[in-house]
């Protein structure tokens, strides 16, 4: 998941997540090394619970800000940016992008059975599995606009929302980097929530070639307007096409 304005997911390429997971795992394994014989069935709130605070500070022992999740991806091996950050947010209910409360670690984590760092290695390929499957996805992706946006406000300011599409439709939407560079360029300041909705209906139903748009449906007026801006694009590409050949 982004975290604030260091860096946004919409920085990373196609392979980023899985090299900075070998990575930063093998960092990990280097600096942290544990009995070969570690019972990884096994669970233990009060562990769980220890290991927690190993990331938060006197003044606050309950909340784990952004330097200790900075810390906590470390130590299992992901950068902050990578989905799966999101789908382990998610398992926990988390309310806010950059910080769990104990609460919502405990409920996750004994969600997962994992009270140490290895052990949420070895789930990183069950958590990223959540997202393969296409209702708990949706859920993920509705999950992530409460998530991200800025709660004093009702909806999800536009550096945040791409970056957040980049994250859960960048390598499965055909036409995101399309899509992307039409909120680049258009008015949009903001996603409202139901914009954020039926981006994902969109990207799932309407075919790469527009064939089956509707131009009398539902659609918010923001995806009415990408479509006739992909459309003159696409125009303007084959008058230039045609140009050049004659």
């Amino acid at each position: 998941m982004p975290r604030g304005k260091r860096r946004s997911a919409a920085d990373m390429g196609p392979g980023d997540e899985d090299r900075h997971y070998s990575k930063r795992r093998n960092t990990s394994s280097g600096t942290r090394r544990h009995s070969k014989s570690e019972d990884i069935s096994s669970f233990n709130q009060k562990k769980c619970t220890a290991w927690f605070r190993e990331y938060t500070s006197p003044d606050d022992p309950d909340t784990l800000g952004p330097e200790g999740m900075e810390k906590f991806c470390e130590d299992i091996g992901v950068e902050p940016e990578n989905v799966v950050m999101l789908v382990l947010a998610w398992k926990m209910n988390a309310r806010q992008m950059g910080f769990f409360t104990l609460q919502e670690w405990t409920k996750g984590l004994t969600d997962i059975q994992c009270d140490t760092h290895t052990k949420v290695q070895h789930k990183l390929d069950y958590l990223k599995s959540f997202l393969h499957e296409p209702s708990t996805f949706k859920s993920i992706y509705r999950y992530a606009y409460d998530f991200a946006r800025d709660k004093d406000q009702r909806s999800m300011d536009m550096e945040t929302a791409r970056a957040m599409l980049q994250l859960l439709l960048g390598r499965q939407w055909s036409l995101y980097g399309h899509f992307n560079n039409f909120l680049e360029q258009s008015k949009y300041k903001v996603i409202n929530k139901d914009q954020w909705c039926n981006i994902l209906e969109f990207s799932r139903s309407i075919h790469s070639d527009l064939s089956n748009y509707d131009v009398d449906g539902a659609w918010p007026v923001m995806l009415d307007e990408f479509v006739e801006w992909l459309k003159a694009q696409r125009e303007q590409g084959k008058e230039q096409s045609s140009g050049r050949g004659s």
